[in-house]
């Protein structure tokens, strides 16, 4: 395998959305298969025709391409070891499970309707449904055969009940499995198709794939794996259990305490750069303290002796800080580009709008929330604040910063420090009642952004108007 071209496959089931935790799966692979000079497919795992979810696999896809990560082979671009969907693999599945029927690696056990639907419903369980399946494990290969053209059967595998099993994975290390704890696993179901661990392995091998870098609730899988590997005297491709996402309480990443889909990110504003730097640190990370990457550095830096044991908790606050680094560094036009896209929108915000709000901004939603006055004709205000501004005083701040506009109203730029001096000159107040009640009239909010750039932003005639809707006449 040494001399092999690195080969890796990402399989994703169409059950549903891409998970965060399988979208990281698919960044390790491919930044590996790139360091590498590798290939990475794409590979369809379509097997479980009841939890097919329709258009599922094009939501996959549109996902994986969001994130830039770009195979090599797979449904959506073909290549030269399809197909590569398992739906599409059945003939090539049949030949070899019926090889290992004949060599009695596996035995067909055969089932009445009751017993399918018991097995379905749970009314007859996994674990005795295998027990009660071992009288299947002795029989006559012809007869046997010609029972399986005319009834209803599954296939199981036959695991070795005497040994202890050793497998060195590149990110766990040394695992030892005890057989004799292992039932013999289904590998064809009573309707044809595959179950995960068989057409797994037939399509790695087919497939040449020298890693298979999956989530660590695979791991349990790994003696059923390299089991079929060594039935069909193939050599065993290198194993790499990732650690699992974890909520903040240490339990495993749930839609319960999270969203786990990567569309529900992008729908809220997280950025495709920020998503893969926050990610690609959940499990790894290079010596040092170093957390901002570019794509093309993940792909230099990635090893798997960096990936960690354990598992990684998924912070929101940890992804708001990556995105908040990315919204304040990204040249102005490409944040316009990203607003466009996300608002569906031209040109909705100014870049001087952008600039104002952008250093404090978490995800792209926050823009239009932090810039909503601006499209506003009036400012409506609560009680609390309309009580405030109908003060005498705020009156009198009112009447005297409108008095104050008159100087510039032949100039660009509005000076409002300027101004502040003037009126605090005129009205025995303090700069901060000023401020505060310039504020409320001018965008309905005691913080925000710069007064001063605000009100350039609005432009003379806007700022005269929203002060004269709140002065008693």
């Amino acid at each position: 395998m040494n001399d092999q071209p690195v080969r890796l496959r990402f399989a994703p089931s169409p059950t549903g959305f891409l998970h965060v935790g399988g979208l990281r799966t698919a960044l390790y692979n491919y930044f590996y298969a790139k360091q590498f000079n590798g290939k990475l497919v794409l590979r369809i795992e379509d097997t479980d025709q009841n939890r097919l979810v329709e258009n599922a696999e094009h939501d996959l896809i549109n996902m994986l391409l969001w994130a830039g990560i770009e195979f090599d082979e797979g449904p959506n671009i073909g290549g030269d070891v399809g197909p590569y969907r398992q739906s599409e693999r059945l003939s090539i599945y049949k030949d070899f499970y019926y090889d290992l029927i004949k060599r009695h690696h596996a035995y067909p056990c055969f089932y009445s309707n009751e017993r399918l639907n018991n097995l379905a419903s749970g009314k007859l369980s996994t674990e005795d449904a295998a027990i009660e399946d071992a009288i299947f494990k002795e029989f006559d290969l012809d007869s046997t055969l010609d029972k399986m053209e005319a009834e209803k059967f599954v296939v199981r595998f036959k695991i070795p009940n005497s040994q202890v099993l050793s497998h060195k994975d590149l990110i766990k290390g040394q695992v030892k499995f005890d057989l004799a704890l292992i039932n013999d696993p289904i590998i064809i179901k009573s309707d044809g198709f595959p179950t995960y661990h068989f057409a797994n392995v037939i399509d790695d091998h087919l497939m040449g794939i020298t890693h298979v870098i999956r989530g660590e609730e695979w791991l349990p899988s790994i003696p059923k794996h390299i089991l079929l590997y060594k039935a069909f005297n193939w050599e065993t491709p290198k194993f790499g259990h990732l650690p699992l996402l974890l909520n903040s309480d240490k339990t495993k990443l749930s839609k319960r305490k999270n969203d786990v889909s990567v569309s529900s990110y992008i729908d809220k504003g997280y950025t495709k750069e920020a998503l893969i730097n926050f990610l690609s640190l959940l499990g790894w990370h290079e010596k040092g303290d170093r957390e901002i990457y570019s794509l093309a550095e993940l792909i230099s830096s990635f090893s798997f002796d960096r990936v960690s044991k354990s598992g990684a908790v998924f912070d929101v606050k940890k992804l708001n800080y990556f995105n908040n680094y990315y919204i304040k560094n990204y040249p102005i036009n490409e944040l316009q580009t990203l607003l466009n896209d996300f608002y569906n929108k031209e040109n909705l915000f100014t870049d001087d709008m952008v600039e104002l709000v952008r250093e404090k901004i978490d995800n792209l939603g926050e823009f239009q929330k932090s810039l909503d006055f601006f499209f506003l004709d009036t400012i409506t205000l609560n009680e609390k604040d309309e009580t405030y501004i109908q003060s005498n005083l705020s009156i009198n701040i009112l009447n005297t910063f409108l008095d104050e506009l008159k100087v510039f109203k032949d100039q660009n730029q509005i000076e409002l420090s300027q101004i502040i001096n003037t009126v605090q000159n005129k009205i025995e107040c303090s700069p901060k009642d000023i401020w505060k009640t310039l504020r409320i009239v001018l965008t309905g909010q005691n913080h925000g952004p710069s007064l001063n750039d605000i009100i350039n932003i609005y432009g003379l005639n806007k700022v005269i108007d929203l002060t004269r809707d709140h002065v008693k006449k």
